[in-house]
């Protein structure tokens, strides 16, 4: 359904679930750490059982990209990425419904030297970020630090939409819809940090093809186009949840040389070749729920 198609007001039936589900992403941001963990394995289980058609998705994209790994592995895989993700919908109520000071004391930031230099300097910067199950949370807690606007794409849901606004413009500096190129450069150029993950699939016309995993996927050409258009540097940022369910890294690496480079192909090999690094790291709280290899080649058969 369109934006268009909703009622206007708030008020209307049609929106009462809605405003259960923020009512309830409220409740949950309050919860005991240890039930936080244990409901959201309880939700990422029950997706995992009950939704066959994202687990196919989730079950293709491992089986590409971890060939090595045998059936009882990727099962486990598939298993633990239910999981992870599952967590994720705490972690990220927990990032736009409370002040994130709380957290403080849970944060293992590496690499804050790279970004510091760079406020000190007064310049804007692209930070390439990832989609992991903590990417809202991870947000909340790089805004302890250091302040940057996001990238994101508007829900369709108008009520769901002003909430997920307000929330990631109080962790974030400015939330940009996706489609605002000129407020991306615009803000960039004005000695801003910019927070955009360019690891979804966004369809032929957007994209060339790089190697992801050692698979030619279509890739975003419109990270070296921001670089190329603002002579910002490029800023790699890893962030997950540690081992120990109870902590979490965020971590800066430095910028990109020589990039762009002027050939679209190999700054997005670049580009993919960090991000599958910082997959690889903790590759269950990654978002393979998408179809991240849904555009192919011209004739190449579909994967899903």
């Amino acid at each position: 359904m369109s934006r268009k198609d909703y009622p206007r007001s708030f008020a209307h039936p049609r929106y009462w679930p809605v405003w259960l589900a923020i009512g309830a992403m409220y409740a949950a941001a309050w919860l005991p750490w240890r039930l936080k963990l244990w409901l959201g394995k309880a939700i990422g289980l029950l997706v995992w059982r009950l939704v066959p058609r994202r687990r196919h998705i989730v079950e293709t994209n491992l089986r590409l990209c971890f060939p090595e790994l045998d059936d009882e592995q990727h099962h486990r895989q598939v298993r633990e990425t239910f999981i992870a993700n599952g967590i994720g919908i705490l972690e990220t109520a927990t990032g736009w419904c409370r002040d994130p000071e709380h957290l403080r004391h849970r944060v293992v930031f590496k690499g804050q030297e790279h970004m510091a230099r760079l406020q000190a300097e007064g310049k804007g910067a692209l930070i390439i970020g990832v989609h992991f199950s903590t990417l809202d949370l991870g947000g909340a807690l790089h805004s302890l630090f250091f302040r940057a606007d996001a990238v994101y794409r508007p829900h369709n849901n108008p009520l769901f939409e002003r909430f997920m606004t307000r929330a990631r413009n109080r962790i974030f500096g400015t939330a940009i819809d996706r489609h605002d190129l000129r407020g991306v450069v615009r803000r960039i150029k004005a000695g801003h940090c910019v927070w955009y993950s360019p690891d979804q699939d966004f369809g032929r016309h957007a994209s060339v093809f790089a190697p992801f995993f050692g698979i030619e996927a279509a890739t975003i050409k419109l990270t070296a186009k921001i670089a190329r258009m603002t002579g910002a540097p490029v800023i790699p940022l890893i962030f997950h949840r540690n081992p120990d369910d109870r902590t979490y890294t965020l971590e800066y690496l430095p910028p990109l040389e020589d990039f762009p480079s002027g050939d679209e192909v190999a700054d997005a090999a670049r580009v993919n070749a960090f991000i599958e690094g910082a997959i690889r790291k903790h590759p269950e709280q990654y978002l393979w729920l998408h179809r991240r290899f849904k555009t192919r080649p011209e004739g190449e058969p579909g994967f899903y």
